[in-house]
């Protein structure tokens, strides 16, 4: 018989997602009565905007008329997709023939993967969102994991003693460096100076980024930067991948792209745009129609304003849970709150405290489903990550029961 990918025997246990859902299932099976409201999986809530909702719906119509009709379109996306997500989001930075359309971030982030292949070394921070681990070890460039993280694999704590920025010097020469900001789950946002020393390192010891942006519609602060791109230098060593799921509502819709320059190269020459072209032509075959038109409509006026006040709703949100674990109870734990206003998620730590066993203890006495920061890991013990998608009823109800914890 042909054996088994050996990735898959040095994954540990459980993806960090569908063990949630599987002690929230246990829970209610014994307390088949009670009403858990999830405050956990960053999974929108929200209805699509009527705009962007709209517009797809009169595409689809379309589909059903000789000339509305499409079939398959170019896997890297939609010309003037392309070149529209180029014009808003990087005016002057990036080209549309820069920008590959696609069925979403972390789609995105497994996919590039095979761009590096197993002999590449692997840098992330800790905490970090798990697609960056888990499909590091698939294509085995991580090892096995030894207890405290995987061999191969180079973790950057990001904690609150260093602002959540990462000792740099901890990284070998030529990995991939995978970056999120605002960063999941910890909500850290990074400053200029803070990605101009992050793109500096990587020219200076032939590293690329991966910096995922999926959260920078969340940010408000103007002096914070939302793209990679913004830092001088960066188009020599950077990627940079992002989605509409959560400024749209696009979690079920399901579209997302990256952004590779042609700079961008490997060691012997060649531009990575090159073999990302190939990746994406060959073991993808083009978003959604559908959902490449909902796109478009995210970028007229209308749709970005929509998508602002999406935003804005899960900002307030945040903002009432962040107020909730400041409250009394929370402090006799010494509960320690972290969240910046430009970001979906609260970080809130409990020294001394398991990450698992606050999980335990928020489901069994208030009935809220929470994210264990250390399944983000290593560096998340002791946290826990709150979500702000939600309906605000539901978010306002939670809040209530945590107040008496």
């Amino acid at each position: 018989m042909i054996n088994r990918n050996s990735g898959f025997e040095n994954l540990t246990a459980g993806y960090l997602f569908p063990e949630v859902a599987r002690r929230r299932r246990e829970y209610l099976a014994s307390h088949p009565d009670a009403k858990i409201i999830s405050l956990g999986i960053g999974n929108t809530t929200e209805p699509l905007p009527e705009y962007i909702a709209k517009k797809m719906s009169d595409y689809v119509m379309g589909l059903a008329t000789k000339e509305g009709y499409s079939g398959y379109g170019d896997e890297q996306g939609l010309t003037q997709l392309r070149e529209k997500i180029a014009q808003v989001f990087y005016p002057g930075l990036v080209s549309g023939d820069e920008v590959f359309i696609s069925d979403g971030a972390k789609c995105d982030i497994a996919r590039i993967q095979t761009l590096f292949g197993a002999n590449v070394k692997v840098a992330v921070q800790d905490p970090a969102y798990p697609v960056y681990v888990d499909g590091s070890v698939i294509v085995g460039a991580a090892g096995k994991n030894n207890g405290s993280g995987y061999e191969g694999i180079t973790y950057m704590p990001c904690v609150p003693e260093n602002n959540f920025f990462p000792d740099l010097s901890k990284i070998e020469k030529n990995s991939i460096i995978y970056f999120c900001s605002p960063n999941n789950p910890t909500g850290a946002v990074s400053t200029k100076d803070d990605l101009k020393k992050l793109v500096d390192f990587a020219n200076a010891n032939d590293c690329i980024i991966v910096f995922d942006a999926a959260y920078r519609e969340f940010i408000r602060d103007e002096k914070l930067p939302k793209s990679i791109f913004e830092i001088e230098g960066s188009r020599t060593c950077a990627i940079e991948i992002n989605s509409f799921s959560k400024p749209a509502g696009f979690t079920g819709v399901r579209l997302g792209w990256s952004v590779v320059p042609k700079e961008l190269k490997f060691a012997d020459g060649t531009p990575v745009h090159q073999d990302w072209n190939r990746v994406m032509t060959t073991l993808f075959n083009g978003a959604s129609n559908i959902a490449q038109h909902g796109g478009l409509a995210c970028l007229d006026k209308e749709g970005l304003a929509a998508m602002k006040s999406v935003i804005d709703y899960y900002l307030e949100n945040a903002a009432i849970i962040k107020k909730t674990f400041e409250g009394e109870n929370f402090k006799k734990l010494g509960a320690e709150v972290y969240f910046t206003g430009n970001s979906p998620y609260v970080w809130v730590k409990f020294p001394g405290k398991k990450s698992w066993d606050m999980f335990d203890s928020i489901l069994d006495k208030c009935r809220v489903v929470t994210t264990p920061g250390s399944g983000f890991g290593p560096g998340g013990e002791s946290f826990i990550r709150i979500s702000a998608f939600g309906h605000k009823e539901d978010v306002q109800e939670a809040c209530k029961r945590l107040a008496s914890f």
